[in-house]
């Protein structure tokens, strides 16, 4: 445990974390794959090379510092990160070399020995957080492995199928080359692919949310083709460009919390962009859970640049068409000169589909769920029953 004086030395260090975070991070980052290109196959180097990851890392220990006298706030992104980390297949013995890493990392930008006694608090403090990761992540492994169909680590998959859905967003069926059972997952996780990236000569993983229910027979992911700085992203463009039918990657169990709470009262689908992969997911899982008859309702609000740009437009029509209780609305953001609709706010969002008694659901980038969630807590709408994913490079978590 930490004593009062090394936590306080972890204090001290704040301030120099929020000035030069991402500079440690990214020299962490830099000195550990150098030393360890084998865990090249664990991050993601999309994530490296635009940078997040190191922000994201740096985010993660300033937030530990700041919280030292009482971590415990901190546990639901520890959650999360656990969730991420379970989907990569990541180890107990991992963390030794990350932690070796980062306390190097630590003394070489600080300019601080290994023996200093801030060296030796970082070190304890970190043993703590990993000791209760691990535990976590070992909880949830044994989950995933008592589920009926499922599996823990890597598990290979075949491509069966590929469809164009929009402008640069394609779907990728994915059947188990073993032929055995499918878990049924709950609408809105996600599950991890990796695959070999010939531009780099090594593979690589990518979280994306599961496209629709669980049918017991396949997964669909619905992917973008990223071009992020005029450069593509690794894993979405091997999807697209290099991988075709009859190809075989590797698939990570589904995961993740950001899942319909209750199927019995109303709630509220608001997504922007390829952020419709999961509440597609949520809304064709709600329809199989509501009757007709039944008193909840399904409002899905969905914000695209225009019709070539509306994945899984088919669907969600096919659904809507079908029962009665689904309500949409389509806001174009770049729409014709006859049907502009602009900059989309909840402004313009008839009162009706945005019940005050609903559960709300938020994907999309960052800014937009942002100014979204602002706007229901404006409504008088409660945080608790406001709940978001956010898509963009890197996720919530991609440290």
């Amino acid at each position: 445990m930490l004593t009062t004086h090394q936590k306080q030395l972890i204090q001290q260090t704040i301030p120099v974390l929020k000035a030069n975070g991402e500079a440690l991070t990214n020299y962490f980052y830099h000195r550990m794959l150098s030393q360890v290109p084998e865990l090249k196959e664990t991050f993601n180097m999309g994530h490296q090379r635009d940078g997040k990851q190191a922000k994201a890392l740096a985010n993660a220990v300033l937030a530990y510092a700041e919280n030292i006298e009482d971590p415990s706030v901190l546990l639901p992104v520890v959650n999360m990160i656990c969730q991420k980390h379970v989907s990569l297949n990541i180890q107990a013995p991992d963390y030794a070399v990350v932690g070796d890493h980062l306390l190097h990392s630590i003394s070489e930008v600080l300019s601080v020995p290994m023996e200093d006694e801030l060296i030796n608090a970082w070190a304890i403090a970190y043993h703590q957080l990993s000791d209760l990761m691990i535990e976590t992540e070992k909880g949830m492994y044994t989950q995933l492995a008592q589920e009926k169909g499922g599996w823990t680590g890597w598990r290979e998959f075949t491509i069966v199928k590929k469809v164009s859905e929009a402008t640069s967003v394609s779907s990728i069926y994915l059947a188990p080359t073993d032929k055995l059972a499918l878990p049924d997952y709950l609408p809105g996780q996600y599950i991890s692919v990796r695959v070999q990236v010939p531009s780099l000569g090594y593979k690589q993983p990518r979280q994306y949310s599961l496209s629709t229910a669980p049918n017991g027979q396949f997964f669909r992911i619905t992917v973008k083709e990223e071009n992020l700085s005029q450069e593509p992203g690794y894993v979405s463009s091997a999807l697209h460009q290099q991988m075709q039918i009859g190809d075989r990657i590797e698939v990570s169990a589904p995961i993740g919390d950001f899942i319909i709470h209750d199927a019995t009262k109303d709630n509220v689908l608001i997504s922007a962009g390829i952020g419709i992969t999961p509440m597609m997911a949520m809304l064709e899982g709600l329809t199989q859970t509501l009757t007709s008859s039944s008193p909840s309702a399904i409002n899905f609000i969905h914000v695209t640049q225009d019709a070539a740009h509306y994945a899984l437009s088919a669907e969600v029509n096919r659904l809507t068409e079908q029962h009665s209780y689904i309500k949409t609305l389509i806001h174009y953001s770049q729409a014709p000169a006859t049907q502009r609709c602009g900059r989309f706010t909840l402004e313009s969002v008839p009162a009706s589909l945005l019940p005050e008694d609903a559960d709300f659901y938020l994907c999309g980038p960052t800014g937009f769920i942002q100014s979204v969630y602002k706007g229901l807590l404006q409504r008088g709408i409660s945080s608790s029953r406001i709940h978001y994913e956010v898509f963009t490079t890197g996720g919530l978590a991609s440290a």
